[in-house]
């Protein structure tokens, strides 16, 4: 049995479905994988708390971010530097909010974490995408693995896909149906809705964000479509690189003449390699019945891979919202110990 222990920053609707998700699969985890999963400390902007206990925290994972102070391990002023000097080595698992100007708080948590040899699993976005770079090889060179995938697209097995299945392979395209939220807004909009009560149904289903301006103006596809690139397809691409537009002013009126056209308005990440040289886009593009993703529809997302030597590879499905990258996290953590 290896213990493993964890220590998740941020505590909103990921952090907190990752809690949940650790209370329901430690067992399991442990009779298949050998691995006994603790989450030993939880940090947030105004404190955390943490256990060195062989159990870890308990009883945190039906609590809200504001009632963690009320927990007995509470602390108003915990360091992350005290937690993982204190701590044996394990995971930080990164859930803060995505921060594109700065990184942070995540940049300065995995940087933190590395120093200290911890290995990454992360779902907040903002430090990769601006600094993956020198993460990866501060990882390099203290032994550690970082892990990206609910960074990059959820339960979808982008990652796996283009890394592992396509192993060999020149990755020429990529297309991508990266966010459930505005695939579903697009279709329910498609079938007559406003944009307007899309996007509360989106809320209402749990898988907008409060704020939902990173994915309906395409930076979320963007960022995700980034690390996609970069990670499959050797691209060294930077978010100004990326050509944006969102759907925050399509109409409905557009998306029900496309399907009267025969085709089917959809927000895809794009990249291409035309002699050497990578592009990546985001908008809006006219998919004909042809095309793999055509039909993917409500919260469901996709990727297409045109490689060189494997044609086209094509997975769809995953489930969208904060249990869905809670879930693409647990893979990433039994994926770093189990190999």
């Amino acid at each position: 049995m290896t213990s493993v222990n964890l220590c998740l920053t941020g505590f909103g609707r990921v952090g907190r479905a990752f809690s949940r998700i650790i209370d329901e699969k430690r067992e399991a985890c442990r009779i298949r994988y050998g691995l006994d999963l603790r989450l030993a400390a939880v940090l947030k902007s105004d404190g955390g708390l943490y256990s060195i206990k062989k159990t870890g925290l308990v009883g945190i994972s039906d609590l809200r971010g504001d009632s963690l102070r009320g927990h007995p391990a509470w602390n108003g002023e915990i360091p992350v530097d005290k937690i993982l000097a204190e701590i044996e080595r394990g995971c930080l698992v990164e859930c803060t909010p995505t921060d594109l100007k700065t990184g942070e708080p995540g940049l300065s948590y995995i940087r933190k974490a590395l120093g200290k040899e911890w290995h990454i699993a992360a779902a907040s976005k903002g430090a990769l995408v601006l600094n993956f770079k020198e993460l990866a090889a501060t990882a390099r060179r203290k032994n550690a693995v970082i892990k990206y995938s609910g960074a990059t697209a959820a339960a979808l097995p982008t990652l796996d896909t283009g890394q592992i299945s396509l192993a060999g392979a020149e990755v020429i395209r990529i297309d991508g149906i990266l966010t459930g939220t505005t695939n579903l807004i697009l279709s329910r909009m498609e079938e007559g809705l406003s944009f307007e009560e899309a996007l509360k149904e989106a809320r209402d289903r749990g898988i907008a964000e409060p704020d939902p301006s990173l994915d309906i103006d395409g930076w979320d596809t963007a960022c995700k479509i980034l690390l996609i690139s970069n990670a499959v397809a050797g691209a060294e691409l930077q978010l100004q690189d990326i050509r944006r537009a969102g759907i925050r002013h399509v109409s409905g009126e557009e998306l029900r003449t496309a399907r009267n056209k025969g085709t089917s308005l959809k927000l895809l990440g794009r990249m291409t390699r035309e002699n050497d040289k990578i592009r990546a886009e985001v908008g809006l593009f006219a998919l004909d019945p042809n095309h793999p993703l055509f039909s993917i529809s409500g919260t469901n997302k996709g990727v297409t891979f045109l490689t060189d030597t494997m044609d086209q590879v094509t997975v769809s499905g995953g489930k969208s919202g904060p249990s869905g990258t809670a879930a693409a996290l647990l893979k990433d953590i039994i994926n770093i110990y189990v190999r």
